[in-house]
């Protein structure tokens, strides 16, 4: 059985509630909640990082208010995908710089490259950085590889010459343009290298990038495509017109790997008494493929 104690004494017999035990108790808690952010920190920035859809070019794959995870190691890291990095340097480049007096401007591309690169395959689904800026996240498919041609000709994707496959589906029901919610052409394209996907076509095969150039996908960089191929603006369309044109590797930050969680666009995820029925409780812990 436990036994009661007196409050410990201070020197001028005053009573005081700042025990050891106490004092110990916050301390731990503190030391509890710094390991546990730390630990956040490096699962986040090498390892999963969470992102939310915030719009429809990647339907019906991802959905607007899907919560997906993406793996940072996919294809190793650059400063792209670990953005702290040239930060870091810089505070402390600066500083040093400061100290010695040195003049040098900062480069703040210091971290080239990417170290522990492994090369994405056709098909991935990657989050990058949009290469107009090199701040704003894309979510979009690895369409074309270094080398590759690629074109759209009537509403089919042709690769290297060759056009893909691709065979009609049970139609998928979402937004026109216009707002107006209806049934649209729905496809299961077969990607060369055996990556299988489902594509939908708001304007069938007349839409505005049903037909483009042939694009020839210079070496270390990609061409990506939204799966919503009418309301997508990806490496079709040319940074002269605010598109993302090709993808550097070094931008890109990680493989789309799960949807954990799914929740209508009108409601938002801090309103949790809304969740029984704005959950999309069907694409909770998805594949994403």
């Amino acid at each position: 059985m436990s036994q009661m104690t007196e409050p410990a004494q201070t020197g001028t017999g005053v009573p005081t509630n700042s025990t050891p035990a106490a004092e110990g108790g916050i301390g731990e808690l503190l030391k509890v909640i710094a390991q546990a952010l730390g630990i956040a920190l490096v699962v986040q920035t090498f390892l999963f990082q969470p992102f939310v859809i915030p719009s429809g070019s990647m339907i019906p794959t991802l959905l607007v208010g899907d919560y997906i995870f993406i793996s940072k190691y996919s294809y190793g890291y650059s400063e792209y995908s670990i953005p702290f990095l040239p930060q870091v340097y810089k505070f402390i480049a600066s500083y040093s710089f400061d100290m010695l007096n040195y003049t040098t401007p900062f480069d703040p591309h210091f971290f080239k490259g990417r170290f522990f690169a492994a090369m994405p395959k056709r098909g991935d689904v990657i989050v990058f950085k949009f290469p107009g800026d090199n701040a704003t996240d894309y979510v979009k498919r690895l369409i074309g590889l270094p080398r590759d041609t690629v074109q759209m000709i009537n509403g089919r994707l042709t690769i290297n010459n060759v056009t893909v496959p691709r065979t009609p589906i049970a139609s998928f029901t979402t937004k026109d343009a216009y707002g107006n919610v209806k049934p649209v052409p729905t496809y299961m394209e077969a990607l060369p290298g055996g990556v299988n996907h489902v594509e939908i076509q708001l304007n069938g095969d007349t839409g505005m990038y049903a037909n483009t150039q042939a694009f020839h996908v210079p070496a270390n960089e990609y061409f990506m495509m939204g799966d919503n191929r009418d309301n997508s603006s990806d490496s079709r369309v040319p940074p002269s017109e605010d598109g993302v044109g090709f993808v550097p590797f070094d931008n890109l930050e990680g493989r789309a790997q799960i949807i954990w969680f799914s929740m209508r666009p009108e409601d938002s995820f801090f309103q949790f008494w809304k969740w029984p029925r704005s959950i999309r409780w069907s694409r909770l812990f998805t594949r994403i493929r």
